[in-house]
C-alpha cells in the first residue's frame, strides 16, 4: 500500500477503520487538498436509540471532522420505511411514520456528543432522507434511474446473496432500498458536494452502487470506504450483553452500566478498543494495552471513563468511575449505583427473583434471568439467589430501605419502593 497523505485515511487505517475503499490513493489523493471534502453515513430510525454496533461509525465521522473535514449526518426516515436486508435473515417490521419521527428526535441528541455542529465549513449538519425519497414519483425514478443498475450485479452483493442461499425470503421492497441508498449518495452529491460514503462492512454492497451511479448519472467521481464488523476476542458480536444491547441514550442505557460495559473487555481487546473508541493518542494505546495481570485492569478503567466521556460527558464518567471505585475496591455501598422504583405494594405478594432481575434490567428476558440464576451469578444483597422462583418481599429490604439487585461481580442496581 503506497504511503497515505492525508490527515483523515492515515488516523484511519492507523487506528484500524478501514476494511475496504474503492479508490484509496485517489481518495486520499483529494483529502490533501486544503478545501474541506465531505461525506455522509446513513443512520435509520428502526429504533428509539442507537447502541454499541452505531459507535464505530459515528467515530469515523467525529475522525472525520477532526482531520478537517465536513461531516453529514444522514436520518433514514425515508429509507426506514422500507428496511435495510443488510446483515438480516429476515424482513425488517415495518414501521409508521409516527414511530419513525419518534425515533429520529430520541437518536438525534446521540451525535452532539461526538460531533460539532454548526454553519461553518467544517461543522457536521444533519439531513433527513425523506426530504427526497418521500417525494419521488415512480415511474420517473424508474426511467431516469433504473436503467443503472444491473439485476444480475444486485443479486452478486453479499447481503442479498446470504439470504438467498439460506433460502429466506427477500422482498421485492427490500430489494429495491439499495437503490434508494445508492440515490441518496448522488443527492447529498449534488447538493452538498459530498464525495463520500462510510458505513460498516455489511454496507459494501450499497455504497459501491452509489459510487457507480454517481459516474453514471451524474459523471462524478464518488468514493465508499467502510469499516470492519467488530467481534470480540472471544468471536462474540461487539455490543451485545446477557440483558441485550448496549445503548447509547443515557435513558436506556445508565452512564454507570456503560462505563462497566467497557470495563468488563477482555484482556485481548482493549488495545483495539482504545484505538477504535477513544481519542487517545496512538502512544497511549500502544503502552496501556501492553499492560499484564493486574495493570492491563487500570487499562480496562481508562478505556471506560474515556469511552463514556466521548457518550455522557467527563463528569458523568469520572462518577461512574468513583461509583465503581466504592463498590468494588472500597467496599461501600456507593449511592452512584443506577437505580429504579417499585411499588410497595408488589412486595405484599412478591416479585419473583427471575422478574426482578428483568426489571432492573439486569437479564434481557425471563429466559435470560432464570439462567443467570441457575449458573450462580445473581444475587440480592450481596447474597447468592438459590431459587429462580423464590418471592422477594418486604423482608428482603436492607436497613437503608432498598434492594440491591447484582448480576455477576460488576453489574448492580439498587431497587427502591416508592
Amino acid at each position: 500500500m503506497t504511503d497515505l497523505q492525508s490527515a483523515f485515511l492515515k488516523t484511519a487505517v492507523e487506528r484500524g477503520f478501514v476494511h475496504q475503499c474503492t479508490d484509496q490513493q485517489a481518495l486520499d489523493t483529494a483529502l490533501k487538498e486544503s478545501q474541506p471534502k465531505t461525506c455522509y453515513i446513513g443512520f435509520d430510525c428502526t429504533a428509539d436509540s442507537l447502541h454499541v454496533g452505531s459507535l464505530l461509525p459515528i467515530m469515523l465521522l467525529r475522525w472525520f471532522q477532526k482531520s478537517g473535514h465536513k461531516p453529514i449526518v444522514l436520518m433514514g426516515g425515508g429509507t426506514t420505511k422500507v428496511g435495510d436486508p443488510s446483515g438480516k435473515d429476515d424482513a425488517r417490521q415495518l414501521l409508521d411514520e409516527k414511530t419513525i419521527a419518534a425515533n429520529k428526535a430520541s437518536i438525534q441528541s446521540v451525535f452532539e456528543k461526538f460531533l460539532v455542529f454548526g454553519d461553518g465549513p467544517t461543522d457536521a449538519i444533519m439531513v433527513d432522507n425523506s426530504e427526497w425519497l418521500d417525494s419521488l414519483d415512480y415511474i420517473p425514478f424508474l426511467r431516469d434511474y433504473g436503467r443503472y443498475f444491473s439485476v444480475n450485479r444486485m443479486l452478486s452483493f453479499e447481503s442479498v446473496k446470504l439470504r438467498l442461499d439460506r433460502e429466506q425470503p427477500l422482498s421485492f421492497l427490500e430489494f429495491n432500498y439499495m437503490i434508494l441508498q445508492a440515490y441518496d449518495f448522488v443527492e447529498l452529491s449534488r447538493r452538498f458536494s459530498c464525495i463520500l460514503q462510510m458505513g460498516g462492512s455489511d454496507q459494501w454492497g450499497n455504497i459501491v452502487n452509489g459510487v457507480e451511479l454517481g459516474r453514471r448519472a451524474d459523471s462524478v467521481q464518488l468514493f465508499g470506504l467502510t469499516s470492519p464488523l467488530i467481534t470480540t476476542a472471544s468471536g462474540a458480536k461487539m455490543g451485545k450483553t446477557a440483558a441485550g444491547a448496549v445503548w447509547l441514550n443515557a435513558d436506556k442505557q445508565t452512564p454507570y452500566d456503560y462505563w462497566q460495559f467497557w470495563r468488563n473487555t477482555a484482556d485481548a481487546d482493549v488495545g483495539r478498543f482504545l484505538r477504535l473508541f477513544t481519542d487517545l493518542p496512538l502512544a497511549d494505546t500502544r503502552r496501556l494495552e501492553i499492560l499484564q495481570d493486574n495493570e492491563i485492569n487500570e487499562a480496562k478503567k481508562i478505556l471506560a471513563t474515556e469511552a463514556t466521556a466521548l457518550c455522557h460527558g467527563r463528569a458523568a464518567a469520572e462518577a461512574a468511575a468513583n461509583t465503581a471505585a466504592e463498590t468494588f475496591e472500597q467496599r461501600q455501598s456507593a449511592k452512584g449505583l443506577p437505580e429504579i422504583n417499585v411499588s410497595p405494594n408488589e412486595l405484599v405478594k412478591g416479585i419473583p427473583a427471575f422478574s426482578l432481575l428483568v426489571r432492573a434490567h439486569l437479564a434481557g428476558s425471563n429466559g435470560d434471568a432464570r439462567r443467570l440464576i441457575r449458573g450462580g451469578g445473581a444475587r440480592i444483597n450481596d447474597k447468592k439467589i438459590s431459587n429462580e422462583n423464590v418471592l422477594i418481599s418486604t423482608e428482603d429490604i436492607n436497613s437503608s430501605g432498598v434492594l440491591k439487585v447484582s448480576a455477576g461481580k460488576k453489574r448492580h442496581v439498587l431497587i427502591r419502593f416508592e
